[in-house]
């Protein structure tokens, strides 16, 4: 948890990629670790007691999707007022060191930022997911970005691992300065590491309009939340926020007013639970990161295989986010690569 100016100390607990059950607030025993059928609102405001250590929302952005069991076009007016009333929702079961992230399109991207702050969120950035495949158009520019807004709770006190999302930097992979820093360098808010998930994609479910990249989500709840706690999906959809939270050792509770998403999404995580174990070279944990490491640096297995310049800072950045539990090797990190493959 930082407390103060960017960089200082970190509060970590528990142990990554466990999943715990222990619950804090008793209004949520039929909440924890479930994705549950229910209009967010109602559930929310029935809980007396902060149980969110970080919100992600990625509510309907009013520009005429056709979900499940929502149309998304009402009037203006009525959909800022809803905005402010899920937000305020959310705000009363944040933890007072809680982190909530937003995802919006243009059209509302001003008025989220303007009720973050009216409920007494502080923003640290205004982030622009920009993607590629965006959206074609005749008559203006593609749009091709979302809007993420990251509030806080307390602007002094919150968790924020930066070592959790830290990439080698240029000085590194292309200069190979000494002056650079071996930790290794903060993303910018500028995120275009992320596809949108198209329907060609092995990601995708099929069966959600709306799909999140899961490791977009899992930057989010490895950098502003900690093993052990409870992340929050106030509009569930696909069920990614779960899925990252879950491969990352955290809690999770998705809400969404769609049976049929609920209960695919369900079917999702049941998945996610079962699915990758670890190789001979590296575990469940391991594998997870790295591949998550890649993704962020934009980089393949073909890659790292032919430039062995770019497979030992790989190697060094790896061992930074996995906090040198061990002394991994170029070899070890390829072969587990080859493995995973």
């Amino acid at each position: 948890m930082v407390s103060g100016q960017e960089g200082q100390r970190q509060h970590v607990r528990g142990s990554l990629y466990s999943w715990p059950d222990r619950v804090e607030c008793p209004a949520m025993r039929d909440l924890l670790n479930r994705i549950v059928c229910g209009d967010c609102v109602e559930v929310l405001t029935k809980i007396d007691c902060p149980f969110a250590d970080l919100i992600f929302a990625d509510p309907p952005f009013n520009i005429g999707y056709q979900y499940d069991k929502y149309h998304d076009k009402v009037k203006r007016d009525r959909y800022i007022a809803w905005t402010r009333d899920w937000m305020a929702a959310c705000r009363k079961v944040l933890k007072p060191h809680g982190s909530f992230y937003v995802a919006i399109g243009d059209d509302y991207a001003a008025h989220i930022r303007i009720i973050g702050e009216d409920l007494g969120l502080t923003c640290r950035n205004w982030i622009i997911w920009h993607y590629t495949f965006g959206q074609q158009t005749r008559d203006k520019f593609a749009r091709a970005h979302t809007h993420i807004f990251y509030f806080v709770n307390d602007r002094k006190h919150f968790t924020f691992n930066d070592w959790a999302v830290r990439v080698p930097s240029d000085r590194q992979l292309i200069y190979d300065d000494r002056r650079a820093d071996p930790k290794g360098k903060m993303p910018d808010d500028v995120w275009d590491e992320f596809s949108r998930v198209c329907g060609t994609f092995k990601e995708r479910a099929g069966w959600h309009p709306c799909q999140m990249p899961e490791n977009l989500l899992k930057r989010i709840v490895a950098v502003s939340s900690n093993p052990g706690d409870c992340v929050l999906d106030p509009f569930s959809g696909s069920g990614t926020t779960a899925a990252a939270a879950c491969q990352l050792g955290r809690s999770y509770v998705g809400l969404d007013i769609s049976e049929t998403y609920v209960e695919r999404a369900r079917r999702r995580l049941a998945e996610v639970k079962t699915g990758r174990q670890g190789n001979f070279f590296l575990t469940r944990e391991e594998m997870n990161e790295l591949e998550r490491l890649l993704s962020d640096m934009r980089v393949t297995t073909k890659h790292l295989s032919s430039d062995p310049h770019l497979l030992r800072w790989v190697t060094s950045q790896f061992r930074v986010r996995m906090r040198s539990k061990k002394d991994y090797q170029p070899e070890q990190v390829m072969a587990g690569l080859k493995e995973m493959a």
